[in-house]
């Protein structure tokens, strides 16, 4: 059974009136966490979408992107964005509940999360301001304080503030060895292997190519400015 068959029957679960707290509870173990992170992104990025007023074909086809589906599976990717758009469940909820599924040392499957919605809400170019609420709200449900939330936001926002410490997230007084350190665990966090133990479907590892690259040049702009240091 793929992925798509297994995601259309936890969401044909949900149509037929099985809670949604059920559901996640039946998928909290490898390999159905993925499917959960799946439904995660599908209904969170179908409800932020509506924030701005339309769906555009941009964000369906940003979805797509992270998303490779297979033509085999056209049918029961339909039926899920179907499903999806038929759930009467709030956003708040389901960020309720992915957010439990993980605990803290698996934190970095929610900035993953987090990273997905960002990918679809900047598809059309525009980052619109009832987006920007959304996505703050749910990374607050999610537990991501306001640094961090910047953090992300900063790496697909082209006009947003980017500071090289926040993206590493360390302190701009502390030394280069602490700095080194930070750099080195986020770009092991970013390794594909690393993202499918976190639940993250193989189909959506792209998610953490923005956040490398944006890692990658918080860590070159530090070197430079503090090049006496390293000599």
């Amino acid at each position: 059974m793929s992925i798509w068959n297994r995601i259309a029957d936890a969401l044909s679960a949900l149509a037929a009136g099985e809670g949604l707290s059920t559901v996640f509870d039946r998928l909290r173990v490898a390999p159905d966490k993925t499917v959960a992170f799946t439904i995660s992104v599908i209904a969170l990025g179908a409800k932020m979408a509506k924030a701005d007023g339309q769906v555009t074909r941009d964000e369906v086809t940003a979805f797509r992107e992270v998303f490779h589906i297979a033509p085999a599976d056209e049918p029961h990717a339909a039926r899920v964005f179907n499903l999806a758009r038929q759930d009467v469940a709030g956003f708040q909820e389901y960020a309720q509940r992915i957010h439990a599924m993980y605990d803290d040392a698996d934190n970095a499957a929610l900035c993953d999360l987090m990273e997905g919605l960002f990918h679809i809400a900047m598809a059309d170019g525009v980052y619109h301001p009832g987006e920007n609420a959304f996505l703050q709200e749910v990374a607050s449900i999610l537990g991501f304080d306001e640094r961090r939330f910047l953090r992300i936001r900063a790496q697909f926002v082209s006009d947003a503030v980017r500071d090289p410490y926040d993206v590493l997230g360390v302190d701009p007084n502390a030394p280069m060895d602490q700095v080194r350190a930070a750099w080195h665990q986020l770009v092991r966090e970013t390794h594909p292997d690393r993202l499918i133990a976190r639940g993250v479907p193989p189909e959506a590892v792209k998610l953490a190519q923005n956040r490398l690259v944006a890692v990658n040049r918080a860590w070159e702009e530090i070197t430079a400015s503090r090049e006496s240091e390293i000599a």
